[in-house]
């Protein structure tokens, strides 16, 4: 019939794939007490039938796939015909099964540079290199290609990247590094500044290292969601800096998830890996099998 109400959805991943899973779709339309309930794969488009058309047609639509986490939308529907809806799904971390790394021949050469002279990682002493690189848990290895990724895509004014100048990691976590800086990275930081690459932000949150160490500036990319800060600080000799991903709720706001399944802990460095890939389009070189 030519003024059926068809929802046509399409649902995938953050590279752009089909989620390939069953899928469990509510629709709860928001003036009537009216429940729409419907569950298949998510491998093709879904139409879905029987749903009002405008203007009646607004709904809270919620979509809970296995592998993936909980997003809701609301979805106002054309009075007839169809209403194309395409919903990215960022993955539950909780549900990855295994993550597939890449070796470390195949990182890219500053990072690698950057492994070779690191020997005294916290947990790690006396590793280095491949060595290093092998020996990372999931989560620490994880982090560690989120930041060299993203430090890699952060530009400097008058050239080069942050992990350009990063010469020595000192400790990994999952959503940042703490490492050897020279004092030319914050001077190009503040240099940045001018060009809109950063701002000055507090560094009240990140405590300097033992060793006489003082803070010594903090600064923040503008992206909105997961945004680099890179906070300094110095002995009067020398420079350490903590580099985060601060993912600033944006799982919530950038998928539209309902709730963040891991909120109130540290930001997991798979959820910062779906905010740069679906996000920001940057690939830190690493995938999931769930």
């Amino acid at each position: 019939m030519s003024n059926e109400v068809i929802l046509r959805l399409n649902l995938i991943d953050v590279y752009g794939k089909p989620l390939k899973e069953k899928v469990d779709i509510f629709l709860r339309h928001q003036v009537l007490s009216e429940i729409h309930r419907a569950s298949a794969s998510a491998s093709a488009t879904i139409d879905i039938t029987g749903l009002r058309g405008a203007p009646q047609g607004l709904y809270l639509m919620n979509i809970d796939p296995p592998s993936y986490q909980f997003v809701t939308r609301f979805i106002n529907l054309k009075s007839s015909g169809v209403t194309p809806l395409e919903i990215t799904f960022p993955i539950d971390p909780r549900k990855v099964r295994e993550v597939k790394f890449p070796g470390y021949a195949k990182l890219p050469v500053e990072l690698r540079n950057l492994l070779d002279n690191s020997d005294q990682v916290l947990s790690f002493e006396g590793k280095k290199g491949k060595e290093l690189y092998d020996a990372l848990d999931d989560i620490s290895r994880a982090g560690l290609l989120n930041m060299a990724a993203k430090t890699g895509a952060t530009p400097l004014t008058g050239g080069g990247s942050v992990l350009s100048y990063v010469r020595e990691l000192l400790r990994l976590r999952g959503d940042r590094f703490y490492a050897v800086v020279p004092r030319e990275l914050r001077e190009r930081i503040k240099n940045s500044i001018f060009e809109g690459l950063f701002n000055e932000v507090s560094g009240s949150l990140h405590d300097p290292p033992s060793g006489g160490y003082s803070r010594a500036g903090s600064f923040k990319t503008r992206e909105q969601y997961g945004n680099l800060q890179v906070t300094f600080f110095t002995n009067g000799e020398g420079y350490v800096a903590d580099i985060d991903i601060d993912d600033a709720a944006g799982i919530e706001h950038v998928f539209q998830v309902l709730h963040n399944k891991l909120s109130g802990k540290a930001t997991h460095p798979y959820n910062i890996h779906e905010i740069l890939v679906g996000y920001q389009h940057i690939d830190p070189g690493y995938s999931f099998v769930v």
